[in-house]
């Protein structure tokens, strides 16, 4: 079948036409592998970099230092080589033509083009420097909220977990913070007595020591909290500036770091932690020796009706005011902060100043390698000035061949445009061709083969097709491998669902019949999707049904499924496990969870208004590549026992279930997970999954499945209940 493909190029794809006998200008490919100076550059690079990578670890032996001299001496030569290669090029490509257009061109519109792209460096140069510098003071500036709102939360969560011993907690926790802030205080204020859910007043004798105020720290800047504000129990302050009025000068506030953590003890809030750290001089020095960046003169813009000024004391002297006169060292930044007595919050604006290279130091130091005595960083900062000059000189040069060749161009540009718009209708056998030896010669050649590759991408589509229909078959596979059927155990009734978002999901459940008369309930989440979590699956099946024939006790056979595991999974993936045995004759439920998420257990004792119960005993994830793993995986482990009566119900399930996400990115949570089970409990167990289900799905809206939904409905029926009075 005839064709219109243009006749086949010789071999000089990537070269420039020249006229008379001179050399085909080589490709880069050919320079570095088939000649000497490539040769050579290759080698010298390689044992450069070898040298620096020993240069890290030891000091350099003699025999090493000349290697890397002559290495030096080798690239130097290359790359000379290569420049002269470069220069050969560039002047035969100004040998075209158009070069005495070139010429004028460049004299009358490439100077200004270059004169605008200094000028646009130098200003993005001016922002870059003021943002890094902004960037940096406000990333230590963090550092410290985050340290205080740490220190107030561990003493929060320890004085709520042991109200009996606040006082040491306390001290405690202020003894290891203020190691690296001495100036850091904390305090504990209490507030009204706690009550429960039902209103009434907690009278646990333990917290009677929560009932009055303690004070640890220098509090120097300002008299420590006696009370805590209005305003901040109506919202929470986790951590951040506020301003308290200065004790030294009544015309000046105190810019101050300050986190309040609520103590809450059975629902109720028995007082706030408060963390304390002034922004004073020394704290602005340690900021700038940290990030090389001075902050000086700040005032307060407060966002009230009648916007005022307002001076802050205790942020250190503007010590760079003569430091540089230059465009470049001067920088601004804003703080938002709160009042401490009325909550009204501002902002607070800070002159920072900075030394250029000390900044770009700051950051290129990170990589700590060092080359003839200059960071890398510093051979940066040559390397980019080089690569900026080579800018110019091609934009200068590329603007004059644009003009130059701007009227040439249009008739091949128009073929090109027909030959896109016959492809577009489907001619994939159509080509263009361009008669010329330049570019645009070159251009039409790609086109060509473009249009040549398109049968290969829609056999691609053809292969990607093909997968999809090996991942169906994969899902089938892996769902063979879950439970099939009813599965009839006196005295349960058992239900289960496993519903993947992609083709082959990292869920799994299983049941095992036991010895005894008992069964063991098993609902795993493979870290992951696709294949590999498949696998994993399949790996975990076969094992946990041949131990689960040796091992009685769910502890000892989570810890050898464990270490057996340990050593098959990759570093990045883990699993998390729940493994239930239930004793038919004994009416007792025995299981443990490896990090997993909780279980949830209805009871039917007493008959009024039961409340399902979140059971989350202790437990690590399976599988981690860690030192120490399997010895804190087994010290970690904790097995627990329910007993089971008649309309008890226990739910197991991953985390697709309580993290099911609407559109809204809220979470549907374990909380309303088990709300549905203590308003439903009395429904058979098939009609309770069929409502989550339902209600999941009302939840989740027209949002997409972000992960597998897996869920095991255990309810214990009369049958059950005899059996356990008969065993009694």
């Amino acid at each position: 079948m005839a064709s219109s493909r243009l006749p086949d190029r010789p071999a000089t794809a990537g070269r420039l036409p020249l006229a008379g006998a001179d050399p085909p200008v080589r490709r880069p490919r050919d320079l570095l592998l088939h000649t000497w100076p490539g040769r050579l550059f290759i080698i010298s690079a390689g044992l450069k970099i070898v040298v620096a990578l020993i240069r890290l670890a030891v000091d350099l032996p003699r025999f090493i230092q000349i290697l890397s001299s002559a290495a030096t001496l080798g690239l130097v030569v290359s790359v000379a080589y290569f420049a002269w290669e470069l220069f050969v090029l560039t002047k035969r490509r100004l040998l075209w033509r158009v070069r005495r257009k070139l010429i004028l061109s460049y004299i009358f519109i490439g100077v200004v083009p270059s004169l605008l792209i200094v000028i646009f460096f130098l200003l993005g140069g001016v922002l870059i420097f003021m943002n890094v510098s902004a960037y940096l003071f406000k990333d230590g500036y963090d550092s410290m909220v985050d340290y205080v709102k740490v220190a107030a939360e561990s003493a929060a969560s320890e004085i709520a977990r042991t109200p009996e011993s606040a006082e040491a907690s306390l001290t405690r926790i202020h003894r290891n913070a203020s190691r690296l802030y001495p100036v850091l205080s904390l305090a504990y204020v209490a507030s009204s007595p706690a009550r429960d859910k039902r209103g009434s007043v907690e009278a646990d004798t333990r917290l009677t020591a929560l009932r009055a105020s303690m004070v640890l720290g220098p509090w120097e800047h300002a008299p420590p909290p006696a009370k805590i504000p209005e305003w901040l129990t109506r919202r929470p302050f986790p951590g951040g500036t506020i301003v308290v009025p200065s004790p030294e000068d009544a015309g000046q506030v105190q810019l101050v770091i300050r986190s309040a953590i609520p103590v809450v003890v059975n629902g109720g809030t028995l007082g706030f932690v408060i963390g304390d750290l002034p922004i004073g001089a020394d704290m602005i020095q340690r900021l700038e020796e940290v990030t090389r960046v001075h902050a000086g003169a700040a005032s307060t813009i407060a966002e009230t009706a009648a916007t005022e000024q307002r001076s802050i004391g205790g942020t250190g002297d503007d010590a760079s005011g003569g430091r540089l006169t230059t465009l470049f060292g001067k920088s601004l930044m804003f703080l938002d902060y709160q009042d401490w007595e009325t909550g009204a919050e501002g902002q607070v604006g800070l002159s920072l100043s900075y030394r250029p290279m000390q900044l770009y130091r700051q950051l290129s130091d990170a990589q700590q390698i060092v080359f003839r005595g200059q960071s890398l960083g510093e051979w940066a900062v040559v390397i980019l000035l080089v690569i900026a000059v080579l800018f110019l000189t091609i934009e200068a040069v590329a603007l004059g061949m644009g003009l130059a060749l701007a009227r040439s161009i249009t008739s091949s540009i128009h073929e090109l445009f027909m030959g896109t718009e016959r492809v577009r209708h489907g001619d994939f056998a159509h080509r263009i061709d361009v008669a010329s030896n330049d570019q645009l010669g070159e251009l039409a050649g790609s086109f060509n083969q473009m249009t040549g590759s398109i049968e290969g991408l829609l056999q691609t589509a053809a292969e990607k097709k093909r997968l999809e229909e090996e991942l169906r078959i994969a899902r089938v596979i892996q769902m063979s491998l879950l439970p099939t059927g009813p599965l009839d155990v006196p005295g349960l009734a058992i239900t289960a669902l496993c519903v993947p978002p992609r083709e082959v999901g990292g869920d799994y459940y299983d049941f095992f019949r036991l010895a005894g008369g008992r069964l063991g309930v098993l609902i795993a989440d493979v870290s992951g999707k696709g294949t590999s979590a498949a696998l994993y699956m399949a790996e975990l099946k076969g094992l946990v049904l041949a131990l689960s024939q040796r091992y009685d006790s769910p502890r000892e056979l989570l810890i050898e499924v464990n270490r057996i595991i340990s050593e098959h999974l990759d570093s990045r993936s883990f699993i998390t496990m729940t493994y239930a045995v239930i004793d038919i004759d004994r009416g007792l439920m025995t299981f443990c969870r490896a990090g997993h998420t909780p279980l949830i257990f209805l009871s039917s004792v007493p008959a009024t208004t039961p409340l399902a119960q979140v059971l989350t005993p202790n437990g690590m994830v399976l599988g981690l590549r860690i030192d120490g793993a399997s010895e804190m995986f087994a010290e970690l482990l904790e097995e627990q026992c329910v007993d089971l009566s008649a309309g008890d119900v226990v739910v197991l399930y991953t985390d697709g279930i309580t993290e099911a996400m609407n559109l809204e990115s809220d979470l549907f949570g374990d909380s309303r997970l088990s709300r549905l089970v203590e308003e439903h409990g009395h429904l058979e167990s098939g009609e309770l999954r069929e409502r989550i289900l339902r209600e999941i799905e009302a939840f989740v809206g027209t949002a997409d499945q972000h992960d597998d939904m897996t869920m095991i409905l255990l309810k214990v029926d009369r049958a059950f209940a005899a059996a356990s009075q008969v065993a009694v």
